[in-house]
């Protein structure tokens, strides 16, 4: 018997809480119904738990590596950065969508959706620090400079609403969620730089329209 890698596991279990609609019931039974060892499992993961946030970074980790394939990418200001990356980000979501749904809508409890994003809200709040922290070294006034917990943490608030309002998409190829993208990545650039709030208005005259129509 081949030995299970850590994507063959993850694949296996992505299909078989889909196929069944519901999360294994043991170890031992995601095991043996997959052809692989609990000791090849547990090399990789202490639990199920621990696998479902190794998934999310795998998400996270795939549309990194979309971006910095992208020749163009380090020529691109901070915003176009951000952009890119949420546009890649949930085309890697949209491309396991169904899974995503499932996870997230299984966990009623608010608590268990967001214990499975820890990671994830670790890896997105790195990247945003570290647009911020460049931006920053750009300014030569301490004054002018952004502070990078309140951005970062920001960027993941930001990153939930965005997966919330994916999640509740209709729109043909997701337009929509494109279109929140951009308004709302553009809205909190434009309020860290403490330019007028034009974009925050246009963000929030949108995000009204959605609601009442």
């Amino acid at each position: 018997m081949t030995k299970a890698s850590e994507e063959k596991i993850i694949a296996a279990y992505m299909d078989m809480v889909l196929l069944n609609e519901t999360e294994p019931k043991s170890v031992y039974k995601f095991c043996k119904q997959n052809n692989f060892t609990e000791e090849e499992f547990y090399a990789f993961y202490g639990s199920f738990e621990g696998l479902q946030k190794k998934i999310w970074d795998r998400f996270f980790h795939h549309s990194i590596t979309l971006i910095e394939k992208s020749k163009d990418y380090d020529t691109l200001s901070n915003q176009d950065k951000m952009l890119t990356f949420f546009f890649t980000f949930f085309e890697v979501l949209t491309a396991n969508r169904s899974y995503v749904l499932f996870t997230l809508k299984e966990q009623k409890d608010m608590m268990k959706q967001l214990s499975q994003l820890k990671g994830l809200r670790t890896r997105i709040k790195g990247f945003a620090a570290g647009l911020i922290t460049e931006r920053n070294d750009e300014k030569q006034l301490k004054i002018l400079k952004n502070s990078v917990t309140v951005f970062s943490e920001g960027a993941w608030i930001q990153t939930l609403f965005l997966m919330k309002y994916w999640m509740d998409d209709n729109s043909p190829k997701f337009e929509k969620t494109d279109i929140v993208i951009e308004k709302s990545v553009r809205a909190i650039f434009d309020v860290f730089d403490t330019t007028p709030l034009e974009s925050v208005i246009d963000f929030g005259k949108f995000l009204w329209k959605e609601r009442m129509a």
